[in-house]
């Protein structure tokens, strides 16, 4: 609890109170959770932040202008109380209170600040409309769980404040606003007054400004810091978010890590309590894939995919024309096993509805079998097709057993390891598999490490970053930066939690040579490099040490931590799923003297045309 120095508001929180405080005159203040008259005593909640007091106005102690005062009193009133701190009988003791052992008999009681009602309760179970709730936030954010929810937020961003200074690491503030430079996320433009026709960047994340801070010679870098990125929303997505992020010099891979995980340690440790293992397992990129689909994969359940390819090249198809076509293609094969206890809850119906999931994700369909008779695929689609040969190979490299359901997907690699990676999760949620969060066991922190530097990009036909342009490739993969460019992997690291990414990051590529041949190979010209690029070449000239960091996703972070139900409850003032803050109805049209300045000109969306009447 506070220290608060009294005063004529209050001596005490209402969540302070305790046994050892009876017989004290004391003054409280908050607003009025409940009223109630019982019997002609009167019974007040009064609430603030830090909890609950339970306030009595009986006649023959109060008086009876407070005990009258007190009955005029409505919910979500501000109200002043005067009292003695008393013992509750027995009969009235609430064990879910941690006032629940005391009550405060009032003498006085001081209206500071009449309400109308609320259109939302502030009570925790609330169920209402997700835009009612964002349009009255101030309202939404007086309930015990959003207030719990703020100051699990306050104490993760001490912990982590603590630790890194702990470690020599300095805060710095860099620039929100920065030129816009290719690559990374759709940013949001800010039009210059001062420059006609020019326009800043919002920083999407302080990348290039913590790197040219290791030049600097500040050694290790640290800020939690507001990003923006103008991006389509989701449940986990804000176009303004918050990174802990952080650079540091004359560093490997291990350093960071260490770091990192020292980090998630003390946050666990000092916001709930739990003690977090570390150091945290180093799982392949190219094995995530394999297994999951994904790169940041929920390993909480199984249902792991296995890949096929290579068994149907062996057998040429095993009489399926189809993945013997995509194969020689270049195509994949993976395939998913649904155990017997499942699968009998699937039937063919439910097969055919799977069917309609992942054709909405690109897929032609589903290839599917149910194992039976020790191993015959029954009457599945591609029973007459297959071979007993690979069938039978199939089947052990699945695992199969009768009764199993077998999914299998083929085609592009990047589609059938979306698909994939998809329906596993949507098997795990309709069979409930996946934990849910704060059951034991359930805090599984990994690093994906060792992702290729490059994806082709189809319709530029070269190839781009995969994630940004200033990742060291590894030492072994130098010689490919030309030659074969997808070959390239890079020391680019994920940290992963429960199938999310709550960090990511890399040793930078520190020496000019280096990053002009990553440019090459991206196509970038000479010309480009230096009008985007310049100013962070050039700072690599005057002796840029080897570097790396991370950046955090904080909000992501703090959802998983508090166990909220979208990530936008960890914001005190979010965005909805349209990028519309309810409350003050930004975005908005601005003055148009404001555009004029600016030499902004906004054209209005053109209208759909109307339908033609039908004609008789």
């Amino acid at each position: 609890m506070p220290t608060l120095r009294p005063n004529k508001y209050r001596t005490h929180t209402c969540g302070e109170l305790r046994e050892t405080d009876v017989g004290k005159e004391v003054v409280l203040s908050g607003w009025v959770e409940s009223n109630r008259d019982m019997g002609g005593v009167i019974f007040i909640d009064l609430r603030d932040r830090h909890g609950i007091t339970q306030c009595v106005f009986d006649p023959k102690r109060s008086g009876q202008a407070a005990h009258d005062d007190a009955a005029k009193l409505r919910g979500e009133w501000v109200v002043r109380v005067k009292g003695t701190v008393g013992k509750r009988p027995p009969e009235m003791i609430n064990t879910k209170l941690e006032t629940g052992l005391i009550e405060v008999d009032g003498t006085e009681v001081e209206v500071l600040n009449e309400a109308k009602t609320p259109p939302i309760e502030i009570r925790d179970d609330l169920d209402a409309n997700e835009d009612v709730r964002l349009k009255y936030r101030y309202l939404d954010l007086r309930r015990g769980k959003m207030q719990r929810v703020l100051k699990m937020r306050h104490k993760a961003a001490m912990a982590t404040r603590n630790f890194l200074t702990a470690q020599g690491f300095t805060e710095v503030e860099t620039p929100f606003m920065i030129k816009w430079t290719p690559g990374g996320a759709r940013p949001f433009l800010v039009p210059s007054r001062l420059n006609l026709g020019k326009f800043y960047a919002l920083a999407e994340s302080p990348q290039l400004f913590k790197q040219l801070l290791m030049v600097a010679g500040t050694d290790r870098y640290y800020q939690i810091v507001r990003c923006f990125r103008d991006e389509d929303l989701r449940i986990d997505r804000q176009p303004e978010f918050t990174q802990v992020d952080l650079e540091m010099s004359f560093v490997e891979q291990d350093d960071i890590f260490t770091v990192v995980e020292g980090i998630m340690a003390s946050v666990w440790k000092d916001v709930l309590g739990i003690e977090i293992k570390t150091p945290f397992e180093r799982v392949p990129y190219d094995t995530a894939m394999a297994r999951w689909g994904n790169d940041k994969p929920d390993r909480r359940f199984g249902l792991e995919h296995v890949v096929l390819t290579d068994l149907v090249k062996k057998h040429d198809g095993g009489g399926i024309k189809i993945m013997k076509t995509v194969v020689d293609a270049g195509g994949i094969v993976k395939g998913i096993r649904l155990p017997k206890e499942f699968a009998e809850a699937t039937p063919r119906a439910q097969i055919d509805k799977l069917e309609t999931f992942v054709k909405g994700m690109g897929a032609k369909g589903l290839a599917w079998a149910r194992i039976e008779n020790g191993g015959s695929w029954g009457k599945a689609p591609l029973a007459k097709a297959i071979n007993d040969a690979m069938r039978t190979e199939l089947n052990a490299a699945m695992g199969a057993q009768d009764g199993d359901l077998l999914f299998f997907q083929f085609g592009p690699e990047a589609m059938v390891q979306t698909v994939m990676a998809n329906l596993r999760l949507h098997l795990g949620k309709k069979h409930g598999l996946i934990p849910e969060f704060g059951s034991a066991g359930t805090w599984d922190f990994f690093w994906v490490v060792d992702p290729p530097l490059f994806e082709y990009d189809e319709e530029a036909k070269k190839w781009a970053a995969a994630h940004h342009a200033f990742t060291m490739p590894r030492a072994e993969d130098m010689p490919y930066l030309q030659s074969d460019p997808g070959r390239v992997k890079c020391t680019r690291y994920d940290l992963v939690l429960n199938g999310y990414e709550i960090a990511g990051g890399s040793v930078r590529i520190h020496r000019g040579d280096i990053q002009s041949a990553v440019f090459r190979a991206m196509g970038i010209d000479e010309e480009e490099v230096r009008e985007k690029f310049a100013f962070l070449l050039d700072a690599f000239q005057y002796g840029a040490p080897p570097h790396g960091g991370i950046a955090v996703g904080w909000d992501r972070l703090v959802w998983l931590l508090t166990e909220t139900e979208a990530m936008r409850d960890v914001f005190a003032f979010p965005k909805n799923n349209r990028g519309v803050d309810m409350m003050n109805g930004s975005p908005a049209v601005v003055d148009a003297q404001l555009m004029k300045d600016v030499a902004i000109q906004s054209v209005a969306p053109e209208e759909e045309p109307a339908e033609k009447p039908a004609q008789a």
